[in-house]
């Protein structure tokens, strides 16, 4: 899956059906000349339904087609026959979609579940026919209602990605290579900051056929939660993932100190983002002789009490099944 094709993010314009008119026939035939009223009522207009589907990835089919609109009631008709009802439009998305109303920013709907479905706008209301309206005093009234129109709203669509694990790190802390070694997926890689301008998921296989879904998240810089380098944008993929694997080049001036900052980032934009499983992959260890590894263990093993850390190398694939078998303990705790 390309960048390009990777879209997280729409704003789509949808309708709902008007109503049918009711019918205000009145029954005329050979033999029953004064028959009374017999006009059906029309049929409701049609609602426009969020769907669920694992088999989406992206919002991308969204992108060049924005305006739905769902189909109108039909009119009642003699013989108390009711209209049909108005077709119903489905919008297919990718589980972790949440739907918002543009205009206030509510939430409509959170799609985690294949084939879940949520009402997001109904169809007016079929009007009753003229038989309904009949009394001792009226017999044949003449009137029936009309059908009630439909409504329209922008909707927001916006997608968190579902992961088991997400990677987090700084630009240029080697998630994306670390990510193309253990995956099959193909993410953009080069020597610039935030080279991932949108997430990239792959799958990594495991041992006997098992396997789990690891999501490359853009890089985070300090100040994220307040919006800096696109940070609410890339922040809110990171909350559906179980388990967060902090990645950190083993050449940074502070292994632990970018440690904290990341987590404080997480911290202010959303707090429950702390109660996540964590790791730590101190990356690029490559280019640590034995003497650096050494001290560099002794100041993490002070660093990292609680949480567990693996030094790792995506170029010379050290550590790499080691890592794998920690995260898949951790995420079958």
């Amino acid at each position: 899956m390309t960048e390009g094709n990777f879209v997280d993010y729409v704003k789509v314009h949808v309708s709902s059906g008007n109503g049918g008119k009711g019918s205000a026939h009145l029954r005329r035939e050979k033999y029953v000349p004064k028959g009374g009223p017999d006009g059906g009522d029309g049929g409701r207009g049609g609602h426009v339904i969020i769907r669920g589907n694992d088999s989406l990835w992206t919002l991308l089919h969204y992108k060049f087609q924005r305006h739905f609109k769902a189909g109108h009631g039909e009119h009642g008709s003699k013989s108390r026959s009711t209209g049909a009802d108005g077709e119903d439009v489905y919008l297919e998305v990718p589980l972790g979609t949440v739907v918002r109303e543009t205009e206030t920013g509510e939430v409509v709907v959170e799609i985690t579940e294949n084939g879940q479905e949520k009402v997001v706008l109904e169809g007016g209301l079929g009007g009753r026919g003229n038989w309904h309206f009949k009394s001792a005093t009226n017999q044949t009234p003449r009137y029936a209602q009309p059908g009630i129109p439909g409504s329209e709203k922008e909707l927001t669509l916006e997608l968190k990605v579902l992961a088991d694990v997400g990677l987090v790190g700084f630009p240029n802390a080697g998630k994306s290579t670390l990510l193309s070694v253990l995956t099959s997926a193909k993410p953009k890689i080069a020597d610039y900051p935030f080279t991932t301008l949108k997430p990239n998921l792959g799958i990594v296989q495991y041992r006997d056929f098992k396997s789990f879904v690891m999501a490359d998240i853009p890089g985070i810089i300090e100040g994220a939660a307040e919006g800096k380098g696109l940070g609410h944008y890339f922040l809110r993929h990171i909350e559906r993932n179980a388990l967060l694997l902090f990645v950190i080049p083993a050449d940074s001036s502070d292994v632990c100190g970018e440690y904290e900052i990341l987590l404080n980032e997480l911290r202010k934009y959303n707090p429950e983002l702390l109660d996540k499983q964590r790791m730590v992959a101190i990356s690029k260890s490559d280019m640590l002789d034995e003497e650096l590894l050494e001290e560099m263990r002794g100041e993490v093993k002070e660093g990292f009490k609680d949480i567990p850390y693996i030094f790792i190398s995506s170029v010379s694939q050290y550590g790499l099944q080691q890592l794998k078998d920690k995260l898949w303990s951790l995420l079958n705790e």
